[in-house]
């Protein structure tokens, strides 16, 4: 409670902030947690109760998400326990318009990426995912399904990640398809989202034997000196 006061001793007399704290306590669970929302947003504790944040809390529940679901979004988006409930509901809307379901486990992600972001900068977005990794619009949707948080990653962040990681993962599955030694119809964000441990363990120790010059082509791929094909010999 000290902590809290020290963040701005004189809206404490607001007859709100008792009342505020007691309901805001049981959202974020800890005191901990309560006050890292209240230095990204005071209004938490001075906002009316009845008319601000229990709507917009009844809101988030209305599309799926439990508790711990809430505790976690409010913390990254503090803001939307303050906001105009109509907000809170776009905002949700938006995400099931993103094609992702209401109460899916990616729900309460997609809402932290698309939080207080226009309708019109998230399409633009979702044109430059297309544009830059010449996905389909089936595919783009898979992306954002699975990795809502890509909304939220500049065009520079989008374009190394192009060139050092997704660029050369996609010339392996390539190749592996075109060898046959990959399932034809594996999805490629499936092959481009996992960790590089998990990629060297799937798609590239396997095939040592079959393709001895795999590991090395994709080695100098991800340094920018793409070979013209990768080679078996």
């Amino acid at each position: 409670m000290a902590r809290l006061l020290s963040l701005a001793p004189d809206r404490f007399r607001c007859r709100s902030i008792v009342p505020n704290i007691h309901y805001c306590l049981c959202i974020f669970v800890s005191y901990e947690n309560l006050l890292s929302a209240v230095k990204r947003n005071f209004y938490i504790l001075t906002s009316n109760l009845e008319r601000v944040i229990k709507p917009n809390v009844a809101a988030l529940r209305e599309f799926g998400l439990g508790p711990c679901a809430i505790a976690k979004l409010c913390l990254a988006q503090p803001w939307l326990l303050t906001c105009n409930v109509e907000c809170v509901r776009a905002t949700a809307v938006c995400v099931q318009g993103l094609g992702i379901p209401r109460g899916s486990g990616m729900f309460r992600h997609a809402l932290s990426a698309v939080a207080f972001v226009s309708e019109e900068k998230i399409a633009a977005k979702v044109e430059h995912l297309k544009k830059t990794f010449r996905w389909s619009d089936a595919e783009v949707g898979i992306a954002i399904s699975k990795a809502p948080n890509v909304l939220n990653k500049t065009k520079e962040f989008l374009q190394r990640s192009l060139e050092g990681r997704l660029r050369p993962r996609s010339y392996v599955v390539k190749f592996l398809k075109a060898n046959g030694l990959l399932d034809p119809d594996r999805d490629l964000y499936s092959v481009l989202v996992v960790t590089e441990k998990v990629f060297m363990e799937r798609y590239i120790c396997p095939h040592k034997e079959a393709a001895p010059c795999l590991a090395p082509d994709y080695a100098d791929a991800c340094k920018g000196l793409m070979p013209t094909n990768f080679r078996f010999t």
